[in-house]
C-alpha cells in the first residue's frame, strides 16, 4: 500500500456516486484505504475488476472495466485525472443502482 500511495496527490479526491455503503467523496489516500479498499471484499464478496480498455490524453485516463462479485456483473468506466504525474481525482461511472442492490451492509 505504501507504493500505491505514492501515485496520489496529498489532496486526491475520489467520488463514488449512488446511494450505498461506499458512496461519497473521500480526500487523501488514507481515507480511500480505510473507507473503500479495506471494505471492498466485505461489501462485495468476491470483488474482481477486469480492465477491458484504456483511453487517455495528457490529463485524463478512462479505464473501461468489467466488475464482478458474488451474484454481480457490470461494466463501468473509471476516470482518473492526472496533474504533475500524480492522480488528483478519480470518478467512477458505475451502474450504481445495480451495485447498491447487491452490496452487503458494512456497518
Amino acid at each position: 500500500m505504501e507504493s500505491l500511495s505514492k501515485i496520489y496527490h496529498p489532496e486526491f479526491k475520489i467520488t463514488i456516486n449512488g446511494n450505498y455503503s461506499l458512496s461519497g467523496t473521500y480526500i487523501g489516500f488514507q481515507s480511500i484505504l480505510e473507507n473503500i479498499l479495506a471494505k471492498l471484499d466485505k461489501a462485495w464478496p468476491g470483488f474482481n475488476l477486469d480492465i477491458e480498455k484504456v483511453v487517455s490524453n495528457e490529463t485524463d485516463v478512462c479505464v473501461f472495466v468489467n466488475i464482478t462479485a458474488e451474484n454481480f456483473n457490470s461494466n463501468s468506466i473509471h476516470h482518473f485525472v492526472i496533474k504533475d504525474g500524480l492522480e488528483v481525482e478519480f470518478n467512477l461511472y458505475d451502474f450504481s443502482q445495480k451495485m447498491s442492490q447487491i452490496m452487503k451492509d458494512i456497518n
